[in-house]
């Protein structure tokens, strides 16, 4: 039987908690690193807006965290099956189902942040920076934890108690901290299964052949297996497709909201007006701005025909 678990809305996530020192010490490595390769050195004011976003983040995420855990609890007394690991070898089959699939939950929540604008206008700070380093790690989006959660549901439903999935999509995001390098190049057959640094480069890169790809959390399988996967070819250009050159937190946290509302107002109609919402970031009612798949269709064509 699984014991009673006791948390309050300032425990929940210990775990990230625990992690700080090591995301100081690997940043303090990385800019060593750096000045030993001599590559270019962090932006002073561009660390400092991924570490304030990361702040408010984390601030934000404390009162979103406790109501997905009690939203996970009340699910959970419904749950279809009732896991209850006894011995080591059915808490390490527990734990390892629940990697897997808490990871397909992140892909699926990560990937619907890119292709919907809603959701996008909530994700988009942390693809802001024009720098990649391990400090951009630390911009998360503020917006985004209202809605993150829903992709999680599933697991409670499924059995998997709501304390032990909070606390692998926390080590879900460690594990993405140390991606957001350039100073690790490849990594030989983990490539092919695990989520990498240059995978991870790709999916932030501008360049339109690695817009919306590589949305691994943990496992790059799932790109793989559902057609999103790109390997990192050419040098990634990062930040925005248009930049907002800003270190105003509210600025970066709300200027998609904004662009979004906008759209909305002008556009003819209501569908319109949805489209403008639920289509990918990009679509527009009267093409004069294009999806990533639209951009990315007429590259390759372009390839093909030269």
């Amino acid at each position: 039987m699984l014991p009673p678990i006791n948390f309050n809305s300032a425990e929940t996530d210990p775990v990230i908690t625990w992690a700080m020192p090591g995301f100081v010490l690997l940043i303090l490595i990385e800019l060593f690193v750096r000045w030993r390769e001599n590559l270019p050195k962090y932006s002073g004011k561009e660390a400092f807006a991924s570490i304030g976003m990361g702040v408010g983040s984390a601030i934000i995420n404390i009162f979103m965290k406790y109501i997905a855990l009690n939203v996970f609890l009340l699910i959970y007394q419904f749950r279809i099956f009732d896991l209850q690991p006894t011995i080591w070898w059915q808490w390490v089959l527990y734990f390892g189902a629940l990697l897997f699939l808490e990871d397909l939950a992140f892909y699926t929540h990560h990937r619907s942040c890119h292709q919907v604008r809603l959701f996008w206008c909530g994700h988009v700070n942390h693809h802001s920076s024009v720098e990649y380093n391990l400090a951009t790690a630390l911009r998360q989006g503020w917006g985004e934890l209202t809605h993150k959660y829903i992709w999680w549901t599933w697991l409670p439903l499924l059995g998997f108690h709501p304390i032990f999935i909070l606390m692998q999509m926390s080590i879900s995001l460690i594990y993405q901290f140390w991606l957001h390098t350039e100073t690790i190049k490849r990594m030989g057959f983990l490539e092919w299964f695990m989520n990498t640094p240059s995978h991870h480069r790709v999916h932030h890169g501008t360049n339109v052949l690695y817009l919306d790809r590589n949305h691994a959390g943990i496992f790059i399988i799932w790109d793989r297996l559902f057609g999103t996967f790109e390997k990192e070819n050419e040098k990634a250009v990062y930040g925005l497709t248009t930049n907002i050159h800003t270190y105003n937190l509210i600025k970066i946290a709300s200027h998609e909201y904004i662009a979004l509302a906008r759209d909305v107002i002008k556009a003819p109609g209501i569908l319109n007006k949805l489209k403008y919402m639920f289509m990918p970031p990009g679509w527009s009612h009267d093409g004069s701005t294009k999806t990533a798949v639209q951009l990315r269709k007429e590259i390759k064509t372009e390839l093909a025909s030269a």
